[in-house]
């Protein structure tokens, strides 16, 4: 087992490897970008990354208040579902409700990659690689869809 320090440590290496690695690569807008922080232009409106001891996780994740609008927004998706699974490569899972571990609720379209673990360097090529695939494919549909978000909000 890692210490807290210790796991903090390796995630940072992961991130900054990962960050390293995708920093040569423009969006699909031609722009340099950081990935990691992947700025939507749209309040609340968030693509997220991360990994653990378990798996890897990408998603789009809705934050409003009120929550009206966050479902406007994810009715919005569901109606791009088709672009947005094409873009991903794959059937991302829909939720309407998630609460997080800050105790706030959200709607979330996410995709997971099992079984990988951060803490096991040898993983991490498959981690990466799905990642970058996925954030790759996010920011394609987003140059290509932002807009429908825009006059939503």
């Amino acid at each position: 087992m890692y210490t807290r320090k210790q796991a903090a440590l390796i995630r940072q290496k992961f991130w900054t490897q990962f960050g390293k690695y995708m920093a040569p690569v423009p969006s699909a807008e031609g722009k340099k970008i950081n990935w990691i922080n992947y700025n939507t232009g749209i309040p609340n409106i968030y693509f997220r990354m991360n990994a653990g001891n378990e798996q890897a996780y990408i998603g789009i994740e809705i934050m409003h208040n009120p929550a009206e609008l966050a479902k406007k927004y994810f009715k919005q998706f569901i109606l791009l579902k088709p672009a947005l699974q094409e873009y991903m490569v794959e059937n991302p899972e829909f939720e309407t409700l998630h609460i997080n571990e800050f105790n706030q609720p959200m709607c979330r379209i996410y995709s997971i990659l099992q079984p990988v673990n951060i803490f096991n360097e040898s993983d991490w090529p498959a981690i990466i690689s799905f990642l970058k695939q996925k954030i790759l494919g996010l920011d394609n549909f987003w140059t290509d869809h932002k807009i429908i978000f825009e006059s939503a909000g």
